[in-house]
């Protein structure tokens, strides 16, 4: 029961003014482990953005697969801090990430599939070349940056020619993404 409130308290102060407060609660949750993943996770859906970008940050590190699927569900915050620590968290994750994060490239929402494009470049799990080559077509250009990535950081043979296609992309992003893979990948 003490524990309980400890990791409570801890939590709550992750919206502490004081950055280094939040650093070492978040180091503190850290120690905790496991034990703490069930309140970081109902953290992770609080009214305040410090919290939920903690939680997460701490659910990443601690990289318990069963977070998963509220980190998913985390691509969707409002705040695009929240949302670039939950694809850094997604990507922690490693291999368990994978299936979900493949599924999440047909998300209705851009930024979520742009998340998971990012998370999927760094796991790097070959399962996902195919899949983010489909994404390279994508109508967004956060996300046919972010399969892009993907691809040269996985530096799979299959990724060199939807990289040379990008060359033509609308997006100078995306082109110059895809530059600097298919120098380091030749």
């Amino acid at each position: 029961m003490e524990r309980e409130a400890n990791i409570e308290r801890l939590i709550q102060t992750l919206k502490d003014d004081d950055e280094l407060v939040q650093t070492q609660a978040m180091g503190l949750l850290e120690e905790i482990g496991e034990p703490a993943v069930d309140k970081l996770m109902i953290a992770a859906d609080d009214d305040d953005k410090d919290i939920r970008k903690g939680s997460i940050r701490v659910l990443g590190i601690i990289a318990d697969p069963s977070a998963i699927d509220v980190l998913i569900e985390s691509l969707n915050d409002p705040n695009k801090w929240v949302r670039r620590e939950a694809s850094t968290a997604l990507g922690n994750m490693g291999d368990p990430a994978v299936d979900p994060l493949i599924k999440t490239l047909k998300d209705e929402n851009w930024r979520v599939r742009g998340g998971a494009a990012w998370a999927l470049g760094k796991i790097a799990n070959k399962k996902a070349v195919e899949p983010l080559i489909v994404a390279m077509d994508d109508e967004s250009g956060f996300v046919r940056g972010g399969a892009a990535w993907a691809l040269g950081n996985m530096g799979d043979e299959r990724g060199i020619e939807p990289l040379k296609k990008a060359l033509n992309d609308k997006s100078s992003y995306v082109r110059r993404v895809s530059q600097k893979f298919l120098d380091k990948l030749e």
